[in-house]
Order: structure tokens, then C-alpha cells, then sequence
């Protein structure tokens, strides 16, 4: 028990249980004070002066976060028992959830960014601000003493007096980059021209310009310069007509100068990449649903751009072979977090929890709305907050049934990948049967009526260990709640499935075993095979391209039973005895299609004696080539080749 946590009942508005916490937990508990944060400020300071303490408030987090400052002390977590469960119109006990709550919070990774990758963005203020002259001029007056401004002139307003920032008038021709590193390209690029009486003008137009900045102001009024804008770090956009909405984006762009920890959400491993092979297409899950433009092809794999990328998650969701995970925090974290939360819940309570996954924005406010203002949470829902809706897929909403929930929530926040939750979920319940709840709710009375409401299903009787990679993860909870050697079919964008070879049509080319990404097709040195392992399948689709016979279709669906982990045979022929020194090489039946087609009607094979090759294996094809007439390895010796000496040599001859 090396960490404390300390407890207040916020003016007696809720019930907690000190020893029933520390029965469940483990955990050492302060005594229950009332007023924590205000008359009895001083108790927590010595609490926290102590070290290795939880709060258990997150409202007044600045406040105490303040005063481990001035104590020159550190608080080792917060949680939220109040708003999550303590403020709830159900009457069941609300131990057993806060007991999860707090055993969550005693984890030595929280779900927060802790431990994430990072690396450093340098931004020395060198704004661009785009936009009709009456807008962009006064926002560039606000800002020439924090920022080294230019200003972009969208219309054909006349360029300033003795303005002490760079004006120029031009259309954008391509924008690239993040906070930081913009690279611009400009048409019909106007400077202007010094000296001169009268109002300054500008110069002649040039076009393909570049240049460089830190920072975008985007007050045109015109479409954005980026997909998805609002997720572009260092591009602020606002409509001119709106005064408070450009001084917001000015002050945001003022604050855009230093260096910044920019965290590398997502892992890429590009061996395990099935975008594509030897340039047929395949797998393009990431590229489909990447809503910045930060995955790009490279060649056969993807490549993920870290200053673009703005952490959604959808990718690591949607990619088959786990080249993509998402880092911030991993997924072994999460899942571990899912595994406390209901271990210490069922162990309490003696029946199975539900899980609400929500974000650390809207989520976390609409509970705290319907805590305060309405019903709250149930007793038995538990909220799950994470920072990326969408990295939240089939393998976590699978892992989380399986480890003792008997129902998930999703509540979608506006702007979150629809598509990805929905697909993910659609996939998830395919596999478990259990329908995965996505709210779209943005009234918190309606939530709370929605999960109160509510059919609760049965959970599982035991529950998993998840472990692994998000395949096998699924592969265990899939187990656990389906008939375990079953084989469920799923939808047509499932990552899961078998290969289905028409083997009237199949040459055994194994052009598909060459290019495989997974291995999942295979051949047999020994033998005219085509081997298939479902486990290692990904469903990519490339043997359906490369096949040059259409042979190919794939069945996407989840076997459960052993056999899926085996080498079955898809597809096998007789080979064929050289009839020369019968060894065994080829396909019979390829050997006899090339040997009809080819035979006399080619000139290579025009007489018997060549058309016999075709049925020899590569040794006996060469000695019979070798000692056959007109061989051309029985020339005489090439005569010399001659060089600019021989000729030389040749003149001072005569």
C-alpha cells in the first residue's frame, strides 16, 4: 500500500466508505473529509506534503496541483469518484464501482499521455496571415509585436503606409506541413515596390514561389488549405465576418512561439505493412480513413508523417497486421486498465459491470453535466476515458467482453470518426453476438436515460487474460463468448478469413505465395502445392490482384478452432517425370497445356526433337540444347573484338 488516497464527501453530497474501499483495493485511505479544498486546506497539505497520494477530485485538481507547487512536493494521481459515482439517482451500492475507479487510479501507468513518445517542435513565430485587407492588416497590427508577421492579401485592397510587417498579394498554390514546418507555394506573387510618391504599390506578378512559416492565419474565408483543418497544429482558421471568432484565432496564433512536445501517437512497423507488393494493390484501410493526409504510400508499405498526424487512432483500429498501433498510451495499457476495472468490480459486487468508453472533452463533460444536473451513471457503468474514440476497435470492445463486462457503451463525441466506430463495432458484434451502443447523444438527461434504460446482458462465466497483439487478443475473447470451435462469418471488411481457390481454374503458379504479406499461402518444396494457414490471413485482397487466373475469392469470417493455426492443402497436382531422367519438376497438367500449344506450332519447338525440351527438367533441357545441331555453344571461338589501338596501329602501318 505505498500510495494514500484521500477522500472527501463535497459537503456530505455523497456516501463513501473508507474501509470497504481499502477491503477492495488494497489501497490506504485518508479518513472522509468534507471541505478539502477550502476549511480544511491544511489537512491536505499535510496529506499531500506526505507524498504519494491520489486525490479524489478532479475539480479542484488546479488547486491542489498549486499547492504541491508551493510545498515543492508531487501528487501521484488524481480520480473522479464524485461526478463518475458518487452522484448517481440509482440506489445501488456505489462501492463497487468506486472500488474500480480507485484501483484503476493505483495503476503506475494511468490512460493519460504518460511515457508517450515525443519530439520537440521548434516555432519561432514566423506567421502567415491570409485574408481580405480590412481583416488581415488589423490582425497583423495585433500581433507584429509578439509575432514576425506577413500578411496575405486575398482581394485587392491597397498595401498599407509605412506598415511595419511584410505585405504581399498572391493565390495559394499548395500548402504542406504542420506547426513549425509549412512549406508554401504562391502564384502571382506581388511585392512591394519601394520608394516612389504617392501610396505604395506593388510589383509585377511572378509565379512559383516559396516559402516558408511557423504559423497560418486563415482569415480568407475560402476553403481550407488542409483536410480535416481543424486538427492541423499551427493552422488557425476563422471566418472574417466574425470578429470574435478572428480575435479567438489571434490570441490562439500568439501563444504559438517556443518549443513544443508534439507526441508520436501511433507506431508503424513497415515489415508487417500488406499495402502492396511488387506493385499490385492491397491493404489501404489507413490511407482510406486517415482524416489529415498523414499516411502516405511509400512504395510497398505506408508512411506516417508525425507533425500531420493528430492521434484519431482509426488507423490502428482498421490495420489487419498490427504494422500500425497506437502509442499514446499503448494498447497493453489499455487493456490493463480494462482488466482491473472489472476484476475489482466483480470481486466486490458479484456480478458483471458495463463500460462507457468517452473522450477526455465532450465525454467527460456530458457525465459531469448529468452527474450534477440529472440521474448521473448507473451504479453497474463504469466511464471509460480515453483520448482517441476511434483507436477504441473491435480488438478493445472484444477484450473488454471478455474480460468480465457485460456491455460497452460508446459515447461518440461531435467530430469523431463515425465510420471507423461504426465498422468497428459492426465488426465486434459479429463475433460476440452483443450489439456495441454508439451515443450520439448531446443532452446529458437523454444519456443518462439511454443507460438506464438500458437490457443488460449476461457477461462471460470466465473471464480472459488478454495478452498479446490486438489478433490475438481477439482471437481469446472471441473464444471465451462463441462456441470455441466455431466459425463465425463476418462482414466483408473484416481482417479475418479463409482463400478460396477454384482449383479447376489454378495453375499453381503461386504467384500469391510469392507476394503474401503474411504468409498465410505457401507452397511445398516437394510437391505441386498451394498450403493456406487461416490464422495468418489478413484478408488484404492481394492474392485476389496478383492471381492471374481469377482464381482467388476470400471468405471473410473468424474460425475458432485449432484447425485455423494448420497447413491445409488448397490446392495440389501431380507433378511431372522428365522424360529424360524422370525426376519430378512442374505440374502435369501445365507441362501437357504448354507442351500442346507450344509443340510444332512454335518456331523454337517446330520439330520433335526441340519440342521434347518442354518436357525435360532444367538440367536435362540444357545438355540436350547443348549437344543438339545448330547448338550455338558449339560456335567456333568469337573473334576478337577490336579496339581504337587496332585501328590506330593499322594507320601507322601504312
Amino acid at each position: 500500500m505505498s500510495k494514500k488516497l484521500i477522500l472527501c464527501d463535497c459537503l456530505g453530497s455523497q456516501q463513501m466508505d473508507a474501509e470497504g474501499l481499502e477491503r477492495a483495493t488494497d489501497m490506504q485511505c485518508s479518513r472522509v473529509y468534507s471541505s478539502l479544498c477550502t476549511t480544511q486546506i491544511d489537512s491536505a497539505a499535510r496529506l499531500i506534503a506526505a507524498g504519494e497520494t491520489v486525490i479524489a477530485c478532479q475539480q479542484e485538481r488546479p488547486r491542489f496541483e498549486e499547492l504541491a507547487r508551493e510545498l515543492e512536493a508531487e501528487i501521484a494521481g488524481f480520480t473522479d469518484l464524485r461526478d463518475r459515482a458518487g452522484w448517481s439517482a440509482d440506489s445501488a451500492s456505489k462501492l463497487p464501482k468506486m472500488a474500480a475507479l480507485v484501483a484503476e487510479a493505483n495503476l503506475p501507468v494511468r490512460g493519460e499521455l504518460t511515457g508517450v513518445r515525443t519530439l520537440d517542435v521548434l516555432s519561432e513565430g514566423l506567421c502567415l496571415i491570409i485574408g481580405p485587407g480590412e481583416v488581415a492588416l488589423e490582425a497583423a497590427e495585433q500581433l507584429r509585436d509578439i509575432l514576425s508577421v506577413t500578411v496575405l492579401l486575398s482581394d485587392m485592397s491597397a498595401p498599407p503606409v509605412g506598415a511595419s510587417f511584410e505585405v504581399i498579394r498572391g493565390a495559394m498554390r499548395q500548402a504542406q506541413g504542420a506547426l513549425g514546418g509549412f512549406e508554401l507555394q504562391l502564384d502571382r506573387l506581388q511585392q512591394i515596390e519601394p520608394g516612389g510618391r504617392g501610396m505604395p504599390e506593388f510589383g509585377p506578378a511572378n509565379d512559383g514561389a516559396h516559402t516558408q512559416c511557423d504559423i497560418i492565419l486563415d482569415l480568407s474565408g475560402a476553403p481550407a488549405l488542409f483536410p480535416a483543418p481543424e486538427k492541423r497544429e499551427g493552422y488557425l482558421r476563422a471566418d472574417p465576418k466574425h470578429p470574435a471568432a478572428v480575435a479567438k484565432a489571434v490570441l490562439a496564433a500568439s501563444q504559438l512561439t517556443g518549443t513544443f512536445e508534439k507526441p508520436l501517437y501511433v507506431r508503424l512497423e513497415p515489415a508487417l505493412c500488406a499495402h502492396s507488393r511488387a506493385g499490385q494493390p492491397a491493404c489501404s484501410n489507413c490511407l482510406d480513413a486517415c482524416p489529415t493526409g498523414a499516411i502516405t504510400t511509400a512504395g510497398d508499405f505506408v508512411s506516417i508523417d508525425p507533425m500531420i498526424c493528430a492521434g484519431c487512432g482509426a488507423c490502428s483500429s482498421l490495420c489487419p497486421s498490427g504494422a500500425i498501433s497506437y502509442d499514446a498510451p499503448p494498447v497493453e495499457t489499455l487493456l490493463r486498465r480494462l482488466r482491473v476495472l472489472a476484476d475489482t468490480y466483480r470481486k466486490e459486487a458479484g456480478s458483471a459491470p458495463r463500460l462507457l468508453v468517452h473522450n477526455d472533452t465532450h465525454g467527460r463533460e456530458m457525465i459531469s453535466l448529468s452527474a450534477r444536473m440529472g440521474r448521473g451513471l448507473p451504479a453497474d457503468v463504469i466511464p471509460f476515458e480515453i483520448s482517441a474514440l476511434a483507436s477504441f476497435g473491435h480488438a478493445e470492445i472484444l477484450a473488454t467482453l471478455g474480460v468480465g463486462f457485460a456491455a460497452v457503451d460508446v459515447l461518440v463525441s461531435p467530430g469523431s470518426d463515425h465510420d471507423t466506430l461504426q465498422r468497428e463495432a459492426e465488426l465486434a458484434q459479429a463475433v460476440s453476438a452483443r450489439t456495441t451502443g454508439l451515443l450520439e447523444l448531446e443532452d446529458p438527461d437523454a444519456l443518462s436515460d439511454a443507460l438506464f434504460d438500458a437490457e443488460v446482458p449476461d457477461a462471460v462465466d470466465t473471464p480472459i487474460l488478454p495478452m498479446g497483439t490486438r489478433r490475438q487478443v481477439t482471437r481469446t475473447a472471441a473464444k471465451a463468448l462463441a462456441a470455441k470451435d466455431a466459425i463465425l462469418a463476418l462482414p466483408d471488411s473484416a481482417p479475418y478469413g479463409a482463400v478460396l481457390v477454384d482449383t479447376a481454374a489454378c495453375t499453381l503458379c503461386l504467384s500469391c505465395v510469392s507476394l503474401c504479406p503474411s504468409g498465410a499461402l505457401g507452397d511445398n518444396p516437394d510437391a505441386p502445392q498451394l498450403r493456406f494457414q487461416e490464422d495468418a490471413c489478413l484478408q488484404c485482397g492481394l492474392c485476389v490482384n496478383i492471381c492471374p487466373e481469377k482464381a482467388i475469392t476470400l471468405e471473410p469470417r473468424l474460425n475458432l478452432s485449432d484447425a485455423a493455426f494448420n497447413q491445409v492443402v488448397l490446392h495440389e497436382e501431380e507433378p511431372f517425370a522428365c522424360i529424360e531422367c524422370g525426376s519430378l519438376f512442374g505440374v502435369k497438367s501445365t507441362v501437357e497445356k504448354i507442351t500442346e500449344k507450344l509443340a510444332g506450332k512454335h518456331a523454337m519447338f517446330a520439330n520433335p526433337e526441340t519440342a521434347k525440351m518442354i518436357q525435360m527438367c532444367d538440367n536435362c533441357r540444357i545438355q540436350a540444347q547443348y549437344h543438339s545441331q545448330d547448338n550455338p555453344f558449339a560456335g567456333g571461338e568469337r573473334p576478337r573484338v577490336r579496339t581504337t589501338d587496332d585501328y590506330l596501329s593499322k594507320r601507322k602501318d601504312h
